[in-house]
């Protein structure tokens, strides 16, 4: 059997990197999976909030989606205390403090963002026409769906 050398060979040899990493994979696979279901009321507020506006309420979806609000109205320590305004706000602390966490100890983070910052400032005008044309699709699908119903 070889002698150990350097720290490189006592960390392969003892799995460390590994068990590190599959840690780290399970810490970043709940902080994902608790901000989701944490988000998920909210989302599912406002969506039945834009859905009731598509068309009458007396035919569906617009009817589900009025029942949603009446609900959410009709609770508001649920409703709105918890599901639309302290799980939310535990979202965006978890989230801020996970990038806050992820900018510091990640250098390929780092790297990567200077890249795409230096790529997008030398096509700026491009990443521009590709947005206005993406809220134009934007515009023009809520117009159509308006004009749709009336």
């Amino acid at each position: 059997m070889r002698a150990l050398t350097d720290t490189g060979d006592k960390v392969f040899a003892y799995g460390w990197t590994l068990h590190y990493k599959v840690n780290m994979t399970l810490a970043r696979l709940v902080a994902t999976s608790v901000e989701l279901l944490f988000i998920s009321p909210a989302v599912l507020f406002m969506t039945a909030l834009f859905v009731r506006n598509l068309q009458p309420q007396k035919y569906e979806p617009a009817r589900t989606a009025q029942q949603i609000v009446v609900w959410y109205a009709a609770r508001p320590h649920t409703g709105l205390w918890l599901f639309l305004i302290a799980m939310p706000a535990l979202v965006l602390f978890i989230g801020c403090a996970t990038l806050w966490r992820r900018w510091h100890k990640d250098a390929q983070l780092r790297e990567a963002a200077r890249q795409f910052l230096n790529v997008a400032r030398r096509h700026l005008d491009t990443l521009l026409v590709g947005g206005a044309s993406l809220t134009a699709i934007g515009v023009l699908g809520i117009v159509a769906l308006h004009a749709l119903t009336d």
